[in-house]
């Protein structure tokens, strides 16, 4: 197997750890945070369970084209609310997966790259994500991931933290 580079980030948030799980299995907020800046998420389904899937579509700004970019997430392993693990997948709008270059990706990514977010109740409300991405073939891939996800999380951290 050729050599991966891994995408590895931690994230506190002034939120408990149940506030934050949903953030990652709430349809309504995947579609709040998913996507870097500027790239919106109008479509997220979740089937929270082993065996389970998380399907959502990145929309790209118009500067950048407006494409749908669409992701199956495989859960593999879970225990709420502290573990979801997960074979990130691109896919087409039915949920069936194809391969980066069909989803007009650059062949820097493998076809089945495994996601690893665990959380962390720190007390006092707050809560710290660590989040492990595997399958980035080069270094700038995994460059390029890791600043699309920084953004993503600085999203999320905005909807966590924010009152209801």
């Amino acid at each position: 197997m050729a050599e991966t580079f891994d995408v590895d980030v931690s994230r506190d948030f002034d939120a408990p750890i149940e506030r934050v799980w949903a953030a990652w299995t709430t349809p309504a907020d995947l579609r709040t945070w998913w996507g870097p800046e500027g790239f919106t998420c109008p479509r997220a389904e979740a089937d929270i369970r082993v065996g389970g899937a998380i399907i959502v579509t990145m929309r790209a700004p118009a500067e950048w084209g407006g494409a749908d970019y669409h992701n199956r997430w495989d859960i593999t392993a879970l225990e709420a609310p502290t573990t979801l693990r997960y074979i990130m997948r691109f896919c087409d709008e039915d949920g069936t997966p194809i391969t980066p270059a069909e989803a007009g990706v650059p062949a820097a990514t493998t076809e089945d790259g495994r996601h690893e977010v665990t959380l962390t109740d720190l007390g006092d409300g707050r809560t710290r994500l660590d989040m492990v991405e595997h399958g980035y073939l080069t270094a700038e891939a995994r460059d390029m991931s890791r600043g699309g996800l920084v953004q993503c999380l600085d999203k999320m951290q905005r909807l966590v933290e924010s009152p209801r």
